[in-house]
């Protein structure tokens, strides 16, 4: 358990916050990028860790996000026209640019310069993996993006969408990071043949090569042994179930400072599931949702199922609130929980929505008590609250020099029982922290 003060330290993200500053030292995903679809299109109001902003893509294709705010008089940019590189405030005339430097002030005289001493907020912007990524820290201090291999890989190789979730961005990481929480959320309560076959067409890659001895170790196995490997990028987390007498069936997640974790149970050739996670307010979030394969293009069927909710990716409205979500108790049908699921939900976005926006807006932490399934859990908490607390001191976030080092995977393998972690992550991946950046440095030369 936390104490009151560290779950708060924990979990509040607007600026001057210890978190907060943290989190403004990395580049965050805040929109899709076909959510501005078309150069002086309408712009799209976003909140980002608390703050009000505008994004717009201007005349030459440029994004920008700034205040939502004009500071002349207040009024919301939002209303304002995309024009000629800029966005004009309806009410008076100021027009911005991308960059929140004023390009026109025509309640000014023209003879004189005003213009050119206003500014607004902005901040620097860039579109990678078909998202639209804003850096809200220090200006001058500004990283480079992280190496997502679900950026680097062609634009046919990947699926990219978002969840709206009602609840803190912690908890809904946490969540994700937990690899112990399959044998119930998200299989079937009795675990014969038939319902792994059931559960594993509804819920899993309809392509994948996942056998359902997989999903048997799973079932039979709920107290998976947890393994930590901190790398320059995060932390490889690993949970181990016995598989027979001499092996181990190992499902290895990811995560990546300060937001980003991957699933864990791509089999060689599968896709991959990512998520990166990003408040809006402390009581809510966006999770961006990703599916990528290294080795080929997506099939149409796979963007067909994901575009309907497959894996970690919701079936999501035209807002990208999910169809199943708080405000319809997620149609939890109890008489498929009586028969079928443990949940009673369909979808494992869903199962893992519903259940941590169950622990409250903000969980408390103060009344856990944590066991040995929990161990990612801990060092997750140490890590990004230890990076916290030492930036309040002046030391820089480690990873932000290492963004190359984000291109990693997460997977699932077999291995013997004798073999400890960087020895199955070099058997499954090559490298002990999953690294396969080389490949696409190779490709680049």
């Amino acid at each position: 358990m936390l104490r009151a003060e560290d779950n708060r330290f924990l979990t509040q993200s607007d600026a001057g916050t210890p978190m907060g500053d943290l989190l403004r030292r990395f580049w965050l995903p805040v929109l899709l990028s076909k959510e501005l679809p078309e150069a002086d299109g309408p712009p799209k109001k976003i909140v980002v860790m608390g703050e009000e902003l505008l994004a717009f893509r201007d005349t030459r294709g440029v994004v920008g996000v700034i205040d939502q705010y004009c500071p002349h008089r207040g009024a919301n940019l939002w209303l304002g026209r995309v024009e000629e590189c800029g966005i004009r405030c309806v009410y008076h005339g100021w027009k911005f640019d991308t960059d929140g430097q004023c390009m026109d002030m025509p309640t000014s005289y023209p003879d004189l310069s005003a213009k050119d001493l206003i500014r607004i907020k902005s901040y620097p912007v860039r579109e990678w993996g078909e998202m639209i990524w804003a850096y809200m820290g220090p200006a001058g201090e500004v990283p480079e993006l992280p190496a997502l291999e679900m950026a680097l890989v062609p634009a046919s190789h990947r699926f990219v969408s978002k969840k709206w979730q009602d609840c803190n961005w912690v908890q809904a990481l946490e969540g994700s990071i937990d690899t112990a929480h399959f044998t119930f959320a998200h299989l079937a309560f009795d675990k014969d043949e038939d319902e792994i076959l059931d559960i594993k067409k509804h819920f899993i890659n309809p392509i994948s090569r996942v056998s359902t001895d997989h999903m048997r170790w799973i079932a039979q196995d709920p107290r998976p042994v947890i393994k930590i490997n901190p790398h320059e990028a995060g932390l490889t987390i690993a949970g181990g179930r016995i598989a027979s007498d001499d092996n181990i069936y190992w499902r290895i997640a990811q995560f990546l400072m300060p937001v980003h974790s991957y699933a864990p149970s791509a089999m060689p050739g599968d896709s991959i599931f990512g998520q990166s996670f990003v408040p809006v307010t402390d009581t809510s979030c966006w999770i961006y949702t990703y599916a990528w394969n290294p080795e080929r293009p997506l099939t149409s069927a796979e963007r067909e199922a994901y575009s309907h909710g497959h894996g970690v990716i919701a079936d999501v409205d035209e807002n990208y609130v999910p169809l199943r979500n708080k405000s319809n108790d997620y149609l939890i049908d109890r008489k498929l929980q009586k028969t079928k699921s443990y949940t009673g939900i369909k979808g494992v976005s869903e199962q893992d929505a519903a259940v941590q926006d169950s622990q409250g807006p903000i969980a408390d932490r103060t009344r856990e008590h944590l066991g040995p399934t929990d161990l990612g859990i801990m060092h997750f908490r140490k890590l990004i609250m230890e990076t916290a607390r030492e930036l309040l001191e002046g030391t820089a976030p480690p990873h932000l020099a290492h963004q190359a080092r984000y291109a990693v995977r997460s997977g699932g393998c077999v291995t013997h029982k004798e073999k400890d972690l960087p020895a199955v992550m070099i058997e499954r991946f090559g490298d002990p922290a999953g690294y396969v950046g080389q490949q696409y440095i190779a490709a680049a030369e």
